[in-house]
C-alpha cells in the first residue's frame, strides 16, 4: 500500500472520529438542558428548633445532647444536598454559639 493511500485513509478516519465527537458533544448538550429544565427547586431550608437555655450542670448535658443532635441533623441535611456549604457552616456556628 503506498504511503498516500494510508494518509488518506487515516484523514477519513480522523475525519469521522471528529464528526462522532461533534455528534455526542451535540446530543449530550441537549441532553443536559433537558435535564435541567426538568429540575425541581429546591425546597426551603427548616429553621431547626431553638436551643434549651442554660441553667444547671445537668442541663447542660441535656444541652450538649441537643446541640449533638442539631449538628447530627444538619449533617444530613447537608449530605441531602439541601444544604450548601456555606449555609451548613453559618447554622453550625450558630449552634455552636
Amino acid at each position: 500500500m503506498s504511503f498516500l493511500r494510508r494518509t488518506g485513509r487515516v484523514a477519513v478516519a480522523s475525519s469521522i472520529h471528529g464528526n462522532v465527537q461533534r455528534r455526542q458533544r451535540t446530543r449530550w448538550a441537549a441532553e443536559d438542558q433537558a435535564r435541567a429544565a426538568q429540575v425541581q427547586p429546591v425546597p426551603p431550608i427548616p429553621d431547626l428548633p431553638p436551643l434549651p437555655p442554660q441553667a444547671a450542670p445537668a442541663e447542660s448535658e441535656m444541652s450538649m445532647d441537643a446541640k449533638l443532635e442539631q449538628l447530627t441533623k444538619l449533617g444530613e441535611l447537608k449530605n441531602a444536598g439541601v444544604l450548601t456549604e456555606a449555609e451548613f457552616e453559618t447554622q453550625k456556628a450558630r449552634i455552636l454559639g
